[in-house]
């Protein structure tokens, strides 16, 4: 054989052996990726020839499927549509899943392990049992309430989020964020409406599909005081030791002081504790920042959840809706040293301190829970197929502990003199304890104010109802009342439903 014929044979054994590798690459690495492909049209047949189990709340189907006529058998429906959108997420056909749709969609589609007994008697009988079903935790009045008042909100604002939970065992009882979205067309079997539905939304400047009460962060304002107060409790003050105040105060450092938001609000040179959180006093919290300490305040801080990278919100045995981070920032002059004009603004929520409406929740959970915070979740159970066998039933886990009984006893006394004496009086619900605290936090130099609330509710005998976070984006003045406002009714929606009026 001549050199060219045996450099061609050599050419074509090496290219052999590259697509004998890549066959074997295939076969053995790529095959289950290939085979579940979103993108492999036997898969989604056969994926929509067995039914999707429901999502259910209260008794009322969320998420479910119904038969058709076109070559995938079932089409997912949503009969709430805008109100739930954000906890259920959509499953469509072609696009990335979400929501409770994602996490659970193993069960849902009825391949999970759990549900193996029963693919295990389709095979014999030649069925295809449906999908497993998955209750919520949520409140469905409450649910209502929180998605009808901020839609119908007293202020204007266009974006905001609701969270209310079960202080005593992180049950989420509602979940929204504003602006949603119907996730009906999103799930068309019309690939290319379902594209368009979706880019849509993608390109809506307002962001509707992004879940505020999980993944937004933002300055809490007044709000962040809770955490201030805490650490203050610990460090040797009572709700009635006297703090200095007065109607302004420049942090050293710094040519800009701080100021109230009027003048009536404790101009004099010093305030009890209870009544600087009560009237909401910026002078009297940025000083005691900046006595307290940037490291003292940033721990208190991360006991009550903020860092936190890795919380989920869904089932507590495995992951869920992601969470974002609360962060309170550096509180640092350029060459690392504590800064303390930027630990005072910090103080009152300033600055570089963000945080979740879910965050928001979880303080004021743990301060109605007697300092336990519990960890939130969404999934109550598990059922199967026909409802006869539950194969997951939620079982509350404390997450943390970032108060002692005592400091949480005080600082729930403080933040219902805020309902009853100070800034939160629109929360109030005619027959029950609520507690709370009000924050307005600067969005920009040129764009209206944040509106916050946090608070809980107690019953006569002082267990906790509910823990609820209310914000309202670029509310502007009034911001922080509508937000009480907003989160009373939803509290009194969670009592009414665990009422079952």
């Amino acid at each position: 054989m001549n050199a060219p014929l045996r450099r061609v044979g050599v050419v074509v054994m090496i290219l052999f052996g590259l697509l004998f590798a890549n066959l074997n690459w295939i076969q053995a690495y790529k095959a289950d990726e290939y085979r579940n492909s979103d993108y492999n049209g036997r898969v989604q047949v056969a994926e929509y020839e067995r039914k999707r189990g429901n999502i259910e709340a209260g008794g009322t189907a969320l998420a479910t499927s119904k038969v058709t006529s076109g070559k995938l058998k079932f089409l997912r429906t949503y009969p709430e549509g805008e109100t739930y959108a954000h906890v259920l997420g959509y499953k469509p056909v072609n696009l990335a899943d979400t929501g409770i749709e994602r996490t659970e969609n193993d069960f849902l589609a009825g391949t999970s392990d759990q549900l193996f007994g029963n693919r295990v008697k389709d095979m014999f009988t030649g069925d295809k049992t449906g999908g497993g079903n998955v209750l919520l935790t949520i409140s469905k009045r409450a649910q209502e309430t929180a998605y009808k008042q901020l839609q119908d909100n007293q202020v204007g604002a266009t974006k905001g989020a609701a969270i209310a939970i079960d202080p005593r065992t992180g049950a989420v009882q509602a979940l929204v964020s504003m602006p949603s979205f119907d996730p009906n067309p999103l799930v068309s079997h019309d690939t290319n409406e379902a594209a368009a539905a979706y880019n849509k939304l993608e390109k809506d400047p307002d962001h509707p599909l992004a879940n505020r009460a999980l993944s937004e962060t933002l300055p809490p304002g007044s709000t962040f005081k809770v955490i201030v107060s805490a650490a203050a409790l610990e460090n040797g003050l009572t709700k009635e030791t006297r703090i200095p105040a007065g109607a302004s105060w420049t942090p050293p450092t710094s040519g800009q002081p701080i100021r109230n938001a009027a003048d009536s609000i404790c101009p004099q040179d010093q305030v009890s504790l209870i009544q600087a959180l009560t009237e909401s006093c910026n002078t009297g919290f940025a000083q005691l920042g900046v006595r307290l300490g940037a490291d003292k305040l940033k721990e208190k801080a991360r006991q009550f959840g903020f860092e936190q990278e890795d919380l989920t919100v869904g089932h507590l045995g495995k992951g869920g809706l992601p969470v974002a981070a609360s962060r309170t920032g550096d509180m640092e002059a350029p060459g690392g040293a504590t800064d303390p004009a930027a630990l005072a603004q910090s103080s009152i929520g300033q600055r570089d301190v963000r945080m979740t409406p879910l965050q928001g929740a979880l303080i004021a959970g743990a301060v109605a829970n007697g300092g336990s915070q519990m960890r939130p979740y969404l999934v109550k159970q598990l059922l199967a197929p026909d409802r006869t066998t539950s194969y997951y039933t939620a079982e509350p886990r404390q997450l943390r502990q970032p108060v002692s009984g005592q400091v949480a006893d005080d600082l729930r006394e403080m933040m219902v003199s805020v309902v009853e004496n100070g800034t939160g009086k629109s929360a109030r619900i005619d027959g029950y304890t609520v507690g709370g605290k009000t924050g307005t936090a600067q969005s920009g130099p040129n764009t209206p104010d944040h509106g916050w609330f946090i608070g809980f509710v107690l019953d006569k005998n002082d267990k906790a109802i509910s823990a609820v976070c209310v914000e309202l984006e670029r509310a502007g003045s009034g911001g922080s009342h509508e937000a009480a406002r907003i989160a009373g009714k939803i509290m009194a929606a969670v009592i009414a439903d665990s009422r079952g009026r």
